[in-house]
């Protein structure tokens, strides 16, 4: 750490560069809200007409969840834990064609605003609205988990008050969701998006340019610091970082995120063809590994920096997620306008997600309950009022989100926060879908039971108490000015407390695995033994609502099946024919 005795803070052009990147997201909704159709019809607000292109759509899908979660949150798990955590993104890489050739399909035949009307289509009304309620929930709390990420840069920065960032934050971002639909949350993705990557990038280079050695001298102190690992195989479902446990538990987190979620499935089908989805999500791997490895080295050149003088020890910031943006304010601060980019990035990182959940969970609300509820008063929802409903909804979601953001400082560490929430519901949610596309047994009574029975033991698993503390790796303040408060002892105990209740051991990586397993475990369990018990017959349903392997079984069955009954009908028929041709006349 430099002998500077404070951090600068943002000056004039650092407001201007946020107020400029803020106007300029807040003027694409204006935009779109001004061309085209602009906005009138429920199919151009939430599925933009299905004329995206696959350039933009790629660059989207990183950020609807790769948010300022991911920025500040896997630089301060490298800082923290080590690379290890890299190896999350192999689980990703595995996920991709899974989510692409086994799940997507299903959703692009269909072609509904929501995703959950598959589930009514497949099992019935009470699996749609288990799933519909249990994923609406988990997608606010992330929300606020997303908009509290952007508050902590402004105020380990500017001193701003962390409330009044989150106000300002969710206040625009409501603003260009609802006017401008999801036209303009896709092409603000896309600026937003390339404003993420520049963050990496950004501190990657302050940390060469004050780090003896530049990168390499990065690299080494990392080594120094025991930051750098990626051999831990570890079998013990406890160890909260091992390749099983971010294989795995990385593979089944990218299904729950990009094959089932709706903000995803909603995003994906946007383009025309089922081909052009596919492109574009093939063209997301790359933006979303290099942001990944980018991200996951920046933490360890923050760590390079602050190799003899850890900022939390010594009492300067509160939170690890903090540690990104001081870093900023500390080697850049004093050039006008480059820490305000910077802060700026973090913006766009929250915007961008937030602005895709919102117009999400409008379309949920307006698809799943809203016209439901005037299908059952014996009404039809009038099509031409659908688009200004979703603009109502996602103008109030923006409020709900902004309020329950106000609690998401309690959460812990942001990154492990983000995917404990994602895998303690996204993994029943992923179980039900799978239910339903890959087993023809399944049916609903199976498929309710098996999704709340694992949403009971995976909340359980993950928000239990007491839970053992989690430990960072050793750090030091022997360079830290006499000054500052320092801890005499920064050695860190092992981490683990095996006096805690197994369950809430477990590393919240194998969440959604679990949530998985145990849904399509109990869920088939239920449906056979009321089969048995019933002796009702597996009910022949539409192959389209099944994943392509099972569809093109059933369709080979079935079509093995008729020509058995066509031969045996001409059988039957030529028999007769014989039989009467050798009868006495």
């Amino acid at each position: 750490m430099s002998d500077a005795d404070f951090v600068d803070t943002l000056k004039w052009p650092d407001y201007v560069v946020i107020g400029v990147m803020l106007a300029i997201s807040a003027s694409i909704g204006i935009y779109y809200r001004f061309t085209g159709g602009k906005q009138k019809t429920t199919e151009e607000y939430f599925s933009a007409d299905r004329a995206m292109s696959v350039a933009p759509l790629s660059l989207a899908l990183m950020v609807s969840f790769m948010s300022a979660v991911t920025v500040l949150g896997v630089s301060s798990e490298n800082y923290n834990y080590g690379t290890q955590f890299l190896a999350i993104y192999f689980g990703y890489t595995l996920g991709t064609p899974v989510s692409l050739y086994l799940y997507l399909p299903v959703f692009f035949k269909l072609q509904k605003t929501s995703a959950y009307e598959y589930l009514e289509k497949r099992f019935g009304v009470v699996a749609r609205l288990t799933a519909s309620i249990a994923n609406s929930l988990q997608l606010l709390i992330y929300t606020g988990v997303v908009l509290y990420a952007p508050a902590l840069a402004l105020e380990a920065t500017t001193g701003l008050s962390g409330d009044l960032s989150v106000l300002l934050i969710g206040l625009i971002c409501t603003f260009y969701s609802t006017v401008g639909g999801i036209k303009a949350v896709l092409v603000t993705d896309v600026f937003q998006g390339v404003l993420m990557l520049l963050a990496a990038v950004m501190v990657i280079t302050f940390a060469a340019i004050n780090v003896e050695g530049g990168l390499a001298g990065i690299w080494q102190l990392a080594l120094d610091g025991n930051r750098v690992e990626l051999d831990n195989f570890s079998p013990d479902p406890t160890t909260r970082h091992s390749w099983w446990s971010l294989t795995i538990g990385g593979f089944c987190t990218f299904l729950t995120l990009y094959g089932v979620n709706q903000v995803q499935v909603q995003r994906l089908l946007t383009v025309g063809t089922l081909r052009e989805a596919q492109m574009a999500m093939w063209g997301n791997w790359p933006f979303l590994t290099f942001l990944g490895i980018s991200t996951s080295f920046s933490g360890l050149a923050i760590y390079a920096y602050y190799s003899k003088c850890d900022p939390i020890a010594a009492g300067q910031i509160a939170s690890a997620d903090q540690l990104m943006p001081y870093f900023v304010m500390e080697t850049a601060g004093h050039i006008p306008g480059l820490a305000g980019l910077f802060v700026a990035t973090i913006f766009s990182a929250g915007l961008s997600t937030v602005s895709a959940m919102l117009n999400s969970l409008a379309a949920v609300t307006l698809e799943d309950y809203i016209k439901p509820s005037y299908a059952k008063c014996g009404r039809v929802f009038p099509d031409k009022h659908g688009a200004l409903v979703g603009k109502i909804l996602a103008l109030v979601i923006g409020v709900i989100c902004v309020l329950i953001a106000f609690l998401a400082k309690h959460l812990g560490s942001l990154i492990q926060a983000a995917l404990s929430i994602t895998g303690a519901v996204g993994g029943p949610v992923l179980g039900i879908f799978t239910l339903g596309m890959f087993f023809e047994s399944a049916d609903e009574k199976g498929a309710v039971i098996g999704t709340l029975t694992s949403l009971a033991i995976v909340c359980w698993a993950a928000f239990g108490q007491p839970r053992p503390e989690t430990v960072r790796l050793p750090v030091s303040t022997t360079g830290c000015n006499a000054t500052l408060t320092t801890f005499a002892n920064v050695e860190q105990s092992p981490p683990g407390d095996s006096s805690a209740f197994y369950l809430y051991r477990v590393s919240y990586m194998w969440y959604a695995p679990m949530g998985l397993v145990v849904a399509v475990i109990v869920g088939l369990a239920v449906s056979n033994f009321w089969r048995l018990w019933t002796k009702e017959p597996i009910a022949e349903l539409d192959p389209e609502y099944f994943t392509p392997p099972v569809a093109n079984r059933i369709r080979r069955r079935r079509a093995k099946a008729e020509k058995t009954i066509s031969n045996q009908t001409l059988t039957t028929s030529y028999g007769s024919r014989e039989a009467n041709q050798a009868s006495p006349q």
